[in-house]
């Protein structure tokens, strides 16, 4: 006796359209679906596990509330990458901003080990969290999650031509923090003091 075809899984776009007819499961699945990547991306962003579990808690309650109105004119995931970026734009600028890496260097041993890359990959998160926010979204969405520059361009509704400076911008700040340079503030533009009337 042979088994029967097996169970398609279900596209994001059917259990979204379930989820609008009334099938709350259908949330919870995409909601699984969609966690790790979210968590991910918030962890990334935020540097820390509560924070990431905070703000992919937000996220999913944004996501339950709008979810009826979702007309697809994008992927579900793009529209919750959206809103996933949204949320760590607005934590991060609810928070102080991130000191100095010189307090946090140790020095390294003489000899590479697996503590060695560790510790490194630590450095690199402590640095991201130095770089400012929209550069370091483009970073992680392309280097770290791979996303395409036109996926990310959607996602940000940026020109591709943004999405390349901010990324362009974002390796240049993430390699002076991993240097221990101090990030600098942009400077305020004042407008050219105009000679006294005679």
């Amino acid at each position: 006796m042979s088994a029967g075809p097996a169970p398609t899984e279900s596209s994001d776009g059917e259990l979204v359209a379930r989820f609008q007819a009334g099938d709350e499961d259908a949330f919870v699945l995409l909601m699984q679906r969609h966690e790790r990547r979210v968590y991910n991306l918030a962890y990334r962003m935020l540097g820390g596990p509560e924070d990431a579990r905070d703000a992919t808690q937000d996220v999913f309650l944004s996501c339950f509330r709008h979810l009826p109105s979702f007309r697809g004119d994008a992927a579900f995931s793009t529209w919750l990458h959206r809103i996933a970026i949204n949320a760590c734009y607005d934590m991060a600028r609810r928070r102080k901003p991130a000191s100095s890496l010189e307090e946090d260097r140790v020095e390294q041993p003489a000899t590479g080990d697996h503590a060695d890359r560790a510790a490194a990959s630590a450095d690199v998160q402590r640095a991201l969290l130095v770089v400012q926010p929209e550069f370091r979204m483009a970073l992680i969405l392309h280097e770290l999650q791979d996303w395409p520059l036109e996926d990310i361009a959607r996602a940000l509704d940026l020109p591709v031509g943004t999405v390349k400076s901010r990324l362009h911008r974002g390796r240049v700040a993430l390699g002076r923090a991993l240097l221990g340079d101090q990030p600098r503030e942009p400077q305020a533009v004042q407008a050219p003091s105009k000679p006294p009337n005679p």
